[in-house]
């Protein structure tokens, strides 16, 4: 293997690493996955679940699109819930909390099966470039493996440095070492490079706590499942999870060794999560709130350990035990390994082009934390789309780029290529602008087809979702052209405090007020029957239900994108000289030639370019 000439070289085995692989085998490249543990492929190094507010919906498109983290999701959950229920179904999230062990077990054995695909455990110290491209990879032991294109994955390894209270030490996670030599090489190649933090919580022996003194959290009544494939069944038993609180005892604890945290003693300089702070920075940052949510996540099936959600912290390990052990239902507790921070390596991420493609260096892929993003969802679809694009290079093909209107994954690689990151970017469903076309019930009708043409969704995928599409737009068809007669109506409209009708009506009417559900209108007979003699799943009257509640803000959304995106075919020519453009501000000059937009859509989206600039732009353009 070591005298072959791969068509990509995947670096790291975690949620990015893995897709990568998994994509770029799957589109016929010869692939070789590089990683420092392969018995640590596809970890999950924090949280024991996947998905959540607007990763739910990430997640249902790696699905869409062919990669594996959805049915991986499927088969390793041990509880499913649908956040958001209670708002429309733009906010609707799945989520599942995971069996750690089954989880990474099943992506291995799900690569292992994946034609294409060669391993190798090592640490890769260092790129083999000649001129402006990428060749190959060089290893701790001196070897030199050679490639068309290579994907870096490095999530927090890259010179990662792990920090409880005043101690520190060098490491990519607990008990695994930091990779080391990369960021160097990078840097003196001319790349620009940063420093983050993220952290995680203590992990504790579930037969210690006393969960009589918690509130229990169960899955759905009714699980459904991520993937769309027929392969995975929803859950049938589940694992609960409970919750507990913080206190001002515990808050007073844990300002006990304020003086000892590194968070607050100046040792980490770096950002970390906005949106998932350590119990220090929250207790800090909201000095008025008197407790904190505390979530008990069990680790797997059987095992006893137990994820302390919301109590990530870097503060000496004698300090969390004491702080955590005030907790209610922890008064006994017993930890397995004490919370920590690490700080890590990453490249902002204006350094790439859509593709994910370095700018400095052809064929050279970034994917995962190494771009400033947090969360396996996050990394994992950048892996995706890494992997897809590194298997079209080397194919001499277009690369593959989803837009702002099309799916999630577009709008977090556009929010980073456009943007950039100073901190670890969370997708959330507020980023996306157009996230009533992007909910999670639709992301195999607007993906699939996709994945089919790139080679990595099946057919029969792209068979089932026509077929799910077909008997919605149907059903749909089916409210348009029915009516119900008063007496029958009624009696359901009354029930719900609605409107009652006084002539025959049109079911798709009905429908549509904003109190009438599914259940509801199953109520009339002609309904109930249509779904009966029709066949109908949960999936096809979900989808069908949403098409008539929401299809008036479905249609003005898709007008806006409509007219919105009419700049994303406006090109940009590769190597533009803004410096003539003299009337454009001088800010919006540096920036555009920083970050060298390819079309004028992004170029309007990058901070500090007005609409002023843009205008400026078109007219030099001749548009």
């Amino acid at each position: 293997m070591f005298d072959k000439i791969y068509d990509v070289i995947v670096v790291g085995g975690g949620h990015a690493g893995s897709e990568a692989a998994a994509a770029a085998a799957n589109m016929g490249s010869s692939t070789l996955l590089v990683t420092m543990n392969l018995q640590n492929i596809a970890q999950m190094s924090c949280n024991p679940a996947m998905g959540g507010i607007a990763k739910g919906q990430i997640v249902r498109e790696i699905d869409a699109l062919g990669g594996y983290s959805g049915i991986v999701s499927d088969t390793s959950a041990i509880q499913f819930k649908m956040l958001n229920k209670s708002k429309g179904p733009a906010m609707w999230s799945p989520r599942v909390q995971s069996d750690r062990m089954r989880f990474a077990e099943d992506w291995r054995l799900l690569l292992e099966q994946t034609k294409n695909l060669d391993f190798y455990q090592e640490m890769v110290t260092g790129l083999v470039i000649k001129g402006d491209e990428v060749t190959g990879v060089k290893t701790s032991l001196g070897l030199e493996i050679r490639a068309k294109t290579v994907v870096l994955t490095n999530g927090t390894f890259l010179n990662g440095l792990i920090h409880i209270g005043n101690k520190n030490f060098g490491g990519g996670r607990a008990g695994e070492k930091a990779a080391t030599g990369i960021t160097e090489q990078l840097v003196d190649l001319g790349f620009e490079s940063g420093r983050m933090k993220t952290g995680t919580p203590p992990r504790v022996d579930g037969r210690s706590l006393d969960f009589s003194k918690m509130i229990e959290q169960p899955g759905d009544a009714v699980p459904e499942k991520f993937s769309y494939s027929d392969i995975t069944k929803p859950l049938t038993t589940q694992r609960p999870c409970h919750m507990s609180y913080t206190s001002l005892e515990v808050h007073n604890l844990l300002r006990e060794g304020f003086d000892r945290s590194p968070m607050f003693n100046g040792r980490i300089q770096s950002l970390g999560p906005r949106y998932c702070p350590s119990i220090e920075d929250k207790i800090n940052r909201f000095a008025d709130k008197d407790r904190h949510q505390i979530f008990v996540e069990p680790e797997g099936w059987n095992t006893v350990e137990y994820y302390i959600n919301g109590f990530s912290t870097s503060l000496p390990e004698d300090v969390q035990f004491k702080a955590l052990s005030a907790v209610k239902g922890f008064e006994n507790v017993k930890f397995f390994r004490p919370g920590y921070a690490i700080e890590y390596d990453y490249f902002p991420p204006t350094q790439l082009t859509h593709s994910l493609e370095t700018k400095l260096v052809k064929g050279l892929y970034f994917a995962g934390q190494i771009n400033g993003t947090t969360g396996y969802e996050e990394a994992a679809s950048q892996g995706l789309m890494a992997g897809i694009n590194a298997s079209l290079k080397v194919q001499e093909k277009e690369p593959f780029i989803l837009k702002r209107n099309e799916a999630y994954i577009g709008v977090l690689i556009d929010d980073l290529i456009t943007k950039g990151t100073d901190e670890p970017y969370r997708m959330f469903t507020s980023r996306a602008e157009y996230r009533t076309l992007l909910r999670q019930d639709n992301a195999d009708i607007r993906l699939t087809p996709k994945g089919y043409e790139l080679g990595i969704a099946s057919e029969k995928r792209l068979k089932r979702m026509e077929e799910k599409l077909s008997k919605a737009e149907a059903f749909v068809g089916f409210f348009r052209t029915q009516s119900v007669k008063p007496e029958e109506a009624n009696p359901v409209l009354e029930s719900k405090d609605s409107q009652p009708i006084r002539q025959s009506d049109k079911m798709f009417k009905i429908f549509s007020r904003p109190n009438i559900g599914i259940e509801d209108v199953r109520k009339f007979e002609a309904v109930e029957a249509y779904i009966q003699s029709n066949d109908l799943d949960n999936e096809v009257i979900e989808q069908a239900e949403i098409q008539v509640k929401y299809s008036g803000y479905i249609a003005k959304e898709k007008l806006n994108a409509d007219k919105l995106t009419r700049l994303e075919y406006v090109k940009i020519p590769s190597g533009y000289d803004y410096s003539q453009i003299k009337s454009m501000s001088y800010e919006a000059r540096e920036k555009l030639k920083k970050i060298q937009p390819t079309t004028v859509a992004q170029a309007s989206r990058i901070s500090g370019v007005s609409p002023n600039d843009i205008s400026v732009l078109l007219v030099y353009m001749g548009r």
